[in-house]
């Protein structure tokens, strides 16, 4: 058994990394949002959460992509209402929550303490996506085949490169944002809100409204 992974697999983690954060989902424009409402620690600690989520997520496909992907085909009506509900209260609390700028003066002095509770939230809401899931593991198993992952070293390496990669993009977009975030006012942060919000209403009801769907047909 090597030691030593395939040097390939870094940089091409971290790209898998920065592709898997990017806000093209629901969960990660949470994180954007955090970072516009909360600054530089708001949008770190969401990012945290989902950094974590997709690590959890990318270490069950690194030790059996088949294995990974058939828990999720068994376990999909239950992951897709658990995610579902999780999105519907976390779009209806955006919505329905007063909007408020963290201060330049409060956010310089905030710290990831402040904020800790928005990790656990992102997190949850990854790992109950059944999209992230599916993506991720798709996303992996086509890494595979393309840079050889043959040993329990090459897949952490890889997961710790994914890691990487999701930890650098939302330190460097939570530090951008948080440079620019004082130019919205509350009316402006309301409207981000409630787009944010209702984009994960819809996706929880999508969720939610497939699975019962299928049940009817089933019936």
């Amino acid at each position: 058994m090597t030691f030593i992974p395939n040097p390939l697999i870094i940089p091409v983690g971290m790209v898998v990394g920065v592709l898997l954060a990017m806000p093209f989902g629901p969960v990660n424009l949470l994180g954007i949002q955090r970072a516009v409402e909360r600054g530089f620690f708001g949008g770190m600690a969401a990012g945290l959460g989902i950094m974590l989520g997709d690590g959890l997520i990318a270490l069950g496909a690194a030790l059996g992509v088949n294995a990974m992907s058939g828990a999720i085909r068994e376990y999909r009506t239950a992951i897709q209402i658990v995610g579902g509900l999780a999105l519907l209260g976390a779009g209806i609390k955006l919505y329905l929550t007063e909007p408020t700028v963290v201060t330049e003066t409060h956010a310089a002095k905030a710290t990831l303490r402040d904020y800790i509770w928005d990790i656990p939230q992102t997190f949850l809401l990854t790992i109950t996506n059944p999209g992230a899931l599916l993506g991720l593991v798709a996303i992996f198993g086509g890494v595979s085949s393309f840079v050889e992952v043959e040993s329990y070293v090459d897949a952490l390496t890889m997961v710790a490169a994914i890691m990487g990669g999701s930890f650098c993009y939302w330190f460097i977009v939570s530090q951008r944002i948080s440079q620019y975030r004082h130019r919205f006012d509350t009316v402006q942060l309301g409207k981000i809100n409630r787009i944010a919000g209702l984009i994960l209403i819809g996706f929880g009801g999508v969720l939610i409204g497939e699975m019962v769907i299928k049940r009817l047909r089933l019936w």
